[in-house]
């Protein structure tokens, strides 16, 4: 009878877990060597991005992105496969992806589109974290990817707007701006005649610029709301409605900024309009809109707490 169990349930051969293992071990070195290759072919262009952004205050949150994509993959550590595979079906989109805007940024003419300096390092950005992408598919599989699925995807923050999605969105902050301001003018009850983004006041007359459009707060807040969705919140609606309420929330700021600086005009005299609470006012107003933005995450993770069968709460015992 023991001989008979015994062929019943052989001994794996341990060939077969040398074999995985050297396979796992060839995908974490391929996966080193091709990181490595990534940051040779990209190195100009990356080194190029790291001084733009240095020098440029709307993009100098790019530097941190690195930093928080790595911490985004550390505390999800426990969450990813240890056991890697070849996804090469799911690799195909972001490499195709990728060498489309590797060719445009590299100088490829498009028909007759020119790109600004700008718009190739946008692109050549791109590039790289299509690459990235396409990099985990292939030495780390699809689960491991759909694990880290968020950091991947914060991770596009490092590609910089180009000059035409730029220009829209500060055309369209400078608009919405303006109507905001409209409304607290009206509740103020200060007399104003308004023709588009200028503005008739009592002795003063005053244009909402389109460097008046806090589109650099606003960016920056957005990423920031991005980011502390994903670490308080579990729910996809939830986090969707905090990311959301940023564009209301960065109007109103706007226009409540216009306003005040506009009454500082009437009653203080028009040399306010150059004060400090116009040219470095920014920051203050910007802490004044993370108390509404506060409140709405209180309130949304006030309803993921343990018993109300969020996710939060673990599960069912």
């Amino acid at each position: 009878m023991l001989n008979q169990d015994a062929d019943a349930n052989p001994p794996v051969p341990a060939t077969g877990v040398h074999d995985a293992d050297r396979r796992q071990r060839v995908r974490r070195i391929g996966s080193v060597l091709y990181l490595i290759i990534l940051g040779l072919v990209f190195g100009k262009s990356l080194l190029s991005l790291v001084g733009y952004a240095a020098e440029t205050p709307l993009f100098s949150y790019i530097l941190s992105i690195p930093v928080c994509v790595a911490f985004l993959v550390a505390i999800r550590r426990n969450d990813l496969p240890t056991v890697y595979v070849c996804s090469p079906a799911w690799a195909l989109i972001p490499l195709l992806s990728g060498l489309a805007a590797w060719f445009a940024g590299s100088g490829w003419r498009i028909g007759a589109w020119t790109f600004s300096y700008v718009d190739q390092l946008s692109l050549m950005a791109f590039a790289f974290v299509c690459f990235l992408i396409a990099g985990g598919f292939l030495f780390l599989g699809q689960k491991w990817m759909v694990a880290a699925s968020f950091p991947a995807a914060f991770l596009f923050f490092v590609v910089p707007l180009p000059d035409g999605v730029l220009e829209w969105m500060e055309t369209s902050l400078q608009s919405a701006s303006a109507e905001a301001a409209d409304l607290f003018f009206f509740i103020s009850r200060t007399p104003v005649m308004r023709e588009g983004v200028f503005f008739e006041l009592p002795g003063f007359s005053m244009q909402v610029g389109q460097e008046c459009s806090g589109i650099q707060a606003s960016w920056v807040l957005f990423i920031s709301t991005v980011l502390a969705s994903a670490l308080f919140l579990k729910s996809p609606w939830r986090r969707a409605v905090l990311i959301l309420a940023v564009v209301p929330l960065g109007i109103l700021r706007n226009g409540f900024r216009i306003m005040v600086i506009g009454l500082l005009c009437i009653h203080q005299g028009p040399h306010m309009i150059d004060s400090v609470i116009h040219r470095k006012g920014g920051p203050l107003f910007l802490a004044l809109s993370l108390i509404p933005l506060a409140i709405i995450l209180w309130w949304l993770r006030k309803g993921e707490r343990p018993g109300r069968g969020s996710p939060a709460s673990g599960g069912s015992k």
